[in-house]
């Protein structure tokens, strides 16, 4: 089935970010067999770094061996609005630092598949304790 790639991994490779582009690197090559993907709105969080040129972005994914073209389900939907929901009841208790609701909608999409590989775990699990999480 595959693991969703965050955008941050992508983000760290693309600029080729010293402190965390190689590590990046190297956890999507073990993945890789295992198939990976993005979720719709991580394209759109990676728009910019390529000037919003969509070819160039498509290339560069490709060039990593990251599909981009899931389709978005209603199940996905539903996830999103739960997990976004409870953030934000948690934030009106000061439970919970602000998240982006970005990272909500990466979350639940990556409910699907065999998880989410990310730099940011902890904050991911906090939203779902059930989704496997791998760290470069």
């Amino acid at each position: 089935m595959g693991w969703v790639v965050d955008t941050c991994l992508l983000l760290d490779i693309g600029l080729d970010d010293p402190d965390f582009a190689l590590a990046s690197e190297k956890l999507l090559e073990t993945k890789r067999t295992e198939g990976l993907v993005i979720c719709p709105v991580t394209f759109v969080e990676l728009a910019p770094a390529f000037s919003g040129k969509v070819r160039p972005a498509e290339e560069f994914l490709s060039g990593l061996g990251v599909g981009s073209r899931e389709i978005w389900k209603w199940e996905d939907t539903r996830n999103a609005g739960a997990a976004w929901t409870q953030h934000v009841q948690k934030r009106k208790t000061h439970q919970v630092p602000k998240r982006p609701i970005a990272d909500m909608l990466i979350g639940a999409f990556a409910l699907r598949f065999q998880g989410l590989l990310t730099r940011n775990a902890g904050d991911f699990r906090k939203v779902f304790p059930q989704l496997k999480l791998m760290e470069p």
